[in-house]
């Protein structure tokens, strides 16, 4: 009855691409051999964020020289961060100068402070919200008149966009009958893909290891910023990760198996931030 109840109250089961269940160490273990690792997470699930926290724990433990990354924050905020890093800016002052997420303070702030008190460095991978939003109503085209300033903060033009990868075709049968130009909706997230990719080209083949959190819908089944950032870089070493809620964890849905390296399955009443 005790093994029972245990079995029942796991908080998580993680399992790799062939659908055996693996530990967390052994996954944090694989991950060190790697030069980038995408965390794809739920991003109100609070237990991933959670785990995510316990990656980079081990990752910086390991003694590799860790380059934090991730989307939720957008590139027009280094600056902020660079400085509240530094301990320039308390955090009041950087938080209500940054463009927060409205769960920072549960689920991101951790994160940041972890890189702030073991010095770090952090990049905020994400093309301003404003700017993704243009694309959506204009397409790619609508970016051409921006000023060099707020091109700074977007992958370099023009960028290409394969609209035949599953993840684009999905997303477009999934919008269908939205009312949306659906291949302006598709150069929106192709522009983040693109933008969150270029964040990181600067830290590859340094001798770094780069742990970035984005949604797993921008790095699944190796597509999103990881075909953005294999066109660059060919041979660099990716581990992918991805997050996803189930009744049962204690058996991975075949259609989530080779979404990614390693498949983090949580409950499906999991804490949710919002």
């Amino acid at each position: 009855m005790s093994a029972m109840a245990i079995a029942q109250t796991s908080p998580y089961k993680i399992y790799n691409n062939q659908g055996n269940e693996v530990r967390f160490e052994a996954m944090a273990e694989i991950a060190e051999q790697h030069e980038v690792i995408f965390f794809g997470e739920l991003h109100n699930n609070s237990l991933a964020h959670w785990l995510q926290l316990q990656l980079l724990k081990s990752l910086h433990e390991s003694g590799k020289k860790v380059v934090l990354g991730a989307e939720f924050f957008e590139r027009d905020d280094q600056l902020n961060i660079d400085e509240w890093l530094a301990g320039k800016m308390r955090d009041s002052n950087f938080e209500a100068e940054a463009k927060l997420w409205k769960n920072y303070a549960t689920d991101y702030k951790p994160l940041m402070l972890y890189a702030k008190k073991n010095q770090i460095p952090f990049v905020a991978s994400n093309i301003p919200r404003k700017y993704a939003s243009l694309v959506s109503r204009q397409g790619l085209a609508g970016l051409d008149s921006l000023s060099e300033q707020a091109k700074s903060y977007i992958a370099p033009l023009p960028i290409e966009v394969d609209k035949t990868l599953p993840g684009y075709v999905g997303m477009k049968e999934m919008m269908h009958g939205s009312g949306m130009n659906l291949d302006y909706m598709i150069e929106a997230q192709a522009v983040k893909d693109a933008t969150m990719a270029y964040s990181l080209f600067d830290y590859i083949n340094k001798g770094k290891t780069i742990f970035h959190v984005n949604g797993s819908y921008h790095s699944n089944n190796y597509e999103g910023i990881v075909w953005y950032l294999k066109r660059k870089f060919p041979t660099v070493r990716i581990m992918t990760i991805n997050t996803v809620e189930q009744d049962n964890i204690h058996t991975l849905d075949p259609k989530n198996q080779s979404s990614a390296d390693f498949i983090i399955v949580l409950p499906l009443d999991s804490h949710k931030s919002y």
